[in-house]
């Protein structure tokens, strides 16, 4: 027995340990590709979308608490590959893991489902794992570069909130694909192929022609979503925003397109103001469609159950409940006419 207990351990620690590695790798990775759309404020990179956070906070509501060291490992790689580490860079490498860690216990609290199956989850998600716990990661990043010189004090504020909005972007764009991919939404129903094609060759077609056009048709995106969030949900309506936010991205560091004569400042308040505006509408939207159909197939589910039970009187018999509540309690009163007839005895 107390092998058995010894070799269940030896295998949970090595599973825990694997999984950590693997954050790890990813976290890198997500790093790495998120650094491909950095722009520069005030001289300072920041990122528009920084995938790490979303699949840190992804990787927390799924494998646990357990995991957080990868998480660690992670920014310390990608902070290391872009220049020496110094001590304020363990500052930030703190604050790029307790950001995802606090959204992790924040939205446990609530009640967060990983399906993201209701409009409180979606919600839960934007002001809690995204904008409130990435207030965290970005005041830790900022806040050293200013104490210790290498920002001017009156230029924290345009870099915190580029470096926040970023943070909180990979939340909402990255954390609900990742859940679709665990299987935290339930499985991928391919019934609509033909309409999932149709989707993605118009999204191919519309969003180059949105955001690469210099006449700035970037609400062109918004009937896409709308339509991915409607027919397919949380798998669609995300992809398709992150499709978008993405492709923007890269067009506003060339400051071509719908970026063209833009300041900097101008050309990140416009980006984060679309790939914001765009993650909101897919992630509440397609919340909004799978708690009312959940609700729809609840009701349809009750109805079901009163026709049973009205054939049942219809026809002069008693329903399942009631045959069920009616046997037992002929058993009662069979037990107390026995036990009376004993008392007389």
């Amino acid at each position: 027995m107390a092998a058995v207990l010894v070799t269940r351990r030896f295998r949970l620690s090595l599973e825990v340990v694997l999984k950590t590695l693997a954050v790890a790798a990813c976290y890198y990775v997500a790093g790495r590709l998120g650094l491909l759309g950095r722009l520069t404020v005030e001289g300072v990179i920041v990122t528009p979308i920084w995938p790490p956070t979303g699949l840190a906070v992804a990787a927390l509501l799924v494998y646990g608490v357990s995991v957080w060291p990868g998480i660690a490992i992670g920014s310390f790689l990608v902070i290391a590959s872009l220049a020496t580490p110094q001590p304020a860079t363990f500052i930030t490498v703190a604050g790029n893991t307790i950001a995802p860690l606090c959204a992790y216990l924040m939205l446990r609290a609530v009640g967060f489902r990983l399906g993201i199956s209701r409009v409180r989850d979606g919600l839960a998600l934007v002001f809690l794992g995204g904008l409130g716990a990435m207030l965290i990661s970005a005041t830790a990043g900022v806040g050293p570069q200013v104490v210790t010189g290498g920002l001017a004090t009156g230029k924290f504020w345009s870099v915190w909130l580029a470096w926040w909005v970023g943070d909180a972007m990979g939340v909402l764009l990255i954390t609900p694909l990742l859940l679709v991919l665990a299987g935290a939404a339930g499985p991928l129903k391919l019934r609509r192929w033909k309409e999932m094609v149709c989707l993605g060759l118009v999204a191919v077609i519309v969003v180059p022609v949105a955001v690469l056009g210099e006449l700035s048709l970037l609400f062109l995106v918004f009937p896409l979503l709308i339509w991915a969030a409607l027919r397919f949900q949380l798998a669609g309506s995300m992809l398709c925003a992150l499709f978008a936010s993405v492709l923007t991205t890269f067009e506003a560091n060339t400051q071509q397109g719908a970026f063209l004569h833009l300041s900097a400042i101008e050309v990140m308040t416009k980006l984060q103001a679309f790939n914001g505006a765009a993650a909101l509408t897919a992630l509440l939207l397609s919340a909004m469609v799978a708690e009312q159909r959940a609700t729809r197939r609840s009701v349809q589910s009750a109805c079901r159950e009163l026709a049973e039970v009205l054939e049942h009187l219809a026809a002069g018999e008693s329903p399942p409940e009631l045959s069920a509540k009616e046997a037992t309690g002929a058993r009662t009163a069979d037990r107390a006419s026995g036990t009376r007839r004993d008392q007389e005895k």
